[in-house]
């Protein structure tokens, strides 16, 4: 059993979790980590030579802080809260991919964040349905070693919903159960994004959503088409696994006559030995 398998998460979505967030920026403004000294005067408009001169950094990021940090601050939170997407213990799952073997995509998505619990149930519903025993079990996908596959399994354990055993929980990327396509292509410990790939591939990329959307999609109610993106981003993780292992379809196979496969005894090419016998006293 082949599972080409994607997740779309959301971050914290608990009543109060991003104005939570944009209060504490306000309440610890400071300047952007890649702020210098030289930046921070030319955007106070201090031009005169000798101020720029004798205006420490600190003194200079201080002021920085004082005339803009505000005005920023709510961006910053906002930001923050965003990141939480990428954290199992506040971000949720809103929809999941996948695909057995050569079958169609699949997805099941939430309308509310208490539908997690749901989707989790329906999903390993549907791998206990196609489990088979006499088969191991790969699940492929594109850096699911290090996020999907770990969300799946954290999100469960918040959520009480048991996942089946044969489902990867934290693997690694070498373990037999899984394919990352990330990893096979980049090596372990170095990325390239699925749309990289899929170009150099020559596969077709994603079309008008991309990952970064999909919370202010799911907040302006467009589940569907999240639903639609993540189905697709199993169809190209699909393809991109069929082009890093050679994978062709079974009619692009020659098809010999099984007579050809073997030769006529009598014009086998071994040469007869005329060498003398030697007995073992």
């Amino acid at each position: 059993m082949k599972c080409f398998l994607d997740i779309e998460t959301l971050p914290d979505m608990r009543p109060g979790a991003r104005e939570a967030f944009i209060k504490e920026a306000r309440e610890n403004i400071k300047p952007p980590s890649d702020m210098t000294k030289e930046r921070a005067l030319d955007e106070l408009g201090i031009t005169d030579p000798s101020a720029r001169k004798y205006t420490s950094k600190d003194a200079a990021l201080a002021q920085w802080c004082k005339e803009f940090g505000a005005a920023k601050a709510d961006e910053v939170g906002d930001a923050n809260w965003r990141k939480t997407a990428f954290d199992a213990t506040k971000g949720h799952i809103c929809c999941i991919g996948w695909a057995m073997d050569d079958n169609a995509p699949q997805t099941d998505f939430i309308q509310t964040v208490a539908d997690e619990k749901d989707i989790l149930r329906f999903f390993f519903a549907e791998l206990h349905k196609q489990f088979d025993a006499r088969r191991r079990p790969l699940f492929i996908g594109h850096n699911h070693v290090a996020f999907d596959l770990p969300f799946i399994f954290r999100r469960a354990v918040i959520l009480g919903v048991e996942p089946p055993m044969f489902l990867p929980r934290l693997p690694k990327a070498w373990d037999e159960s899984v394919f990352d396509t990330m990893v096979q292509w980049a090596g372990h410990g170095n990325r390239i994004s699925m749309d990289a790939l899929c170009e150099a591939l020559g596969i077709p990329g994603k079309d008008g959503m991309d990952g970064s959307m999909v919370c202010d999609a799911f907040m302006q109610g467009r589940i569907k088409e999240i639903a639609e993106y993540c189905r697709g981003d199993v169809h190209r993780t699909r393809e991109i696994y069929k082009r890093l292992t050679f994978w062709r379809e079974p009619e692009s196979y020659p098809q010999l006559d099984p007579a050809d496969l073997v030769a006529p005894l009598e014009e086998a090419a071994y040469p007869v030995s005329t060498s003398p016998t030697y007995t073992r006293r």
